[in-house]
């Protein structure tokens, strides 16, 4: 994994826009009415060179596949594991059922962006496609843009289990610990290819106000202290200088009033596996989060990727803007130790992505920051 020796390096977290014409396939795919498996891989993989190609000429420097081939960033895994054939998991943030009138209109606001469907899980785990991680690699190996680093995104056994309820395992534990044996397939498989892995685990901060927000604090960090114990055995046998970790409180624009503090959670997240940890730290609810790494220390070898730009507006931060923040989270814990990110991906759903030129804006701008915050740290 690089390090931001002579300057800052710039990075996102995985997702996204699709174009259009695929976006429809996938979703034809998902209503068993695509006519053309062939042509749906292929239109994907010409979707991955076309979508690494303009991360390198915005000058990312590591890049991603923009998850191309995934209906949705946590329930593609219906479509690679078995046992996902049960009615749909419920939806329900609790800072979005605490205001109810903002709730009514932002369901109305989004009623024509179709979400895929998060299938429950009603048997046993299993791998039974096996193809489908090999293709996401050729596809990315295939690209003909240059790059230094590049990452494949993959679910966590957590987000998974919170996204896909069970009901068929008999504790929540045993459903747990048979997604990590599934997802090691994947995980192996990516690592072994010589990319590098994200493994992105929403559920270590949104569970707290997803499934947890009735537990006391003391209830929801032990159900924290578990599913790090479960991605640590997932996990297994990979270097962890293959390994980046990715955790947020939901790529939703609701109140976040019911999120987990950063304090609350920092230990944990500083134990989990992977030389690097991307946060949220742009948007309105955790920006102030920076501060606490005046009392926190970055373990050794540790890289921290920060949010610089918010996945959930539409405002294209202005590139003086992102420059302090570097600058801010650099003099904190070392200008090595900082990768600029993005809070979250730009499209963790298929159809529910930012406007495609805005992101080219917003990551422009990320890059651009990057630039004068090295003109400033070095």
């Amino acid at each position: 994994m690089q390090r931001s020796t002579i300057r800052i390096l710039t990075t996102l977290t995985g997702s996204l826009p699709r174009p259009e014409d695929l976006l429809q396939m996938l979703y034809a795919r998902e209503d068993g009415q695509l006519t053309s498996e062939e042509a749906l891989e292929a239109r994907i993989c010409g979707a991955v060179n076309e979508t690494v190609g303009q991360e390198v000429a915005t000058g990312i420097d590591i890049v991603s596949d923009g998850e191309m081939s995934k209906i949705g960033f946590a329930n593609y895994v219906k479509d690679r594991l078995s046992g996902f054939d049960g009615p749909p998991t419920p939806w329900r943030p609790q800072d979005l059922l605490d205001h109810k009138d903002f709730m009514q209109a932002y369901l109305a606001s989004n009623r024509n962006e179709r979400r895929p469907l998060s299938s429950s899980c009603i048997g046993t785990v299993t791998v039974r496609n096996k193809d489908a991680i090999m293709q996401d690699i050729a596809n990315l190996r295939a690209v003909d843009a240059r790059y230094e680093e590049a990452f494949i995104s993959a679910a966590s056994p957590g987000v998974i289990a919170q996204i896909m309820g069970n009901a068929y395992y008999a504790s929540e534990e045993e459903y747990l610990y048979a997604l990590a044996d599934a997802m090691r397939y994947e995980y192996r498989a990516i690592t072994d290819a010589g990319f590098l892995l994200q493994v992105d685990c929403p559920d270590l901060a949104a569970d707290r106000h997803m499934r947890m927000a009735n537990a006391s604090i003391e209830e929801f960090r032990a159900h924290l202290q578990r599913s790090v114990e479960v991605l640590k055995y997932a996990l297994a046998g990979i270097s962890e200088e293959q390994v980046r970790i990715h955790v947020c409180w939901g790529n939703y624009s609701g109140p976040h009033d019911r999120d987990v503090e950063l304090k609350d959670i920092i230990d944990y997240l500083l134990q989990l596996p992977g030389a690097a940890l991307s946060i949220e730290a742009a948007n309105p609810r955790h920006e102030h989060e920076w501060a606490l790494f005046e009392q926190v220390r970055l373990p050794e070898g540790k890289v921290l990727i920060p949010g610089m730009l918010d996945t959930c507006t539409n405002y294209i931060e202005h590139p003086a803007l992102v420059a302090q923040r570097i600058v801010r989270w650099a003099r904190l814990v070392g200008r090595e130790n900082i990768i600029a990110g993005t809070d979250c991906g730009f499209a963790t759903n298929a159809s529910g992505a930012r406007a495609p030129s805005i992101v080219s804006s917003k990551l422009a701008s990320l890059v651009e920051g990057a630039r004068l915050a090295s003109q400033e740290l070095w």
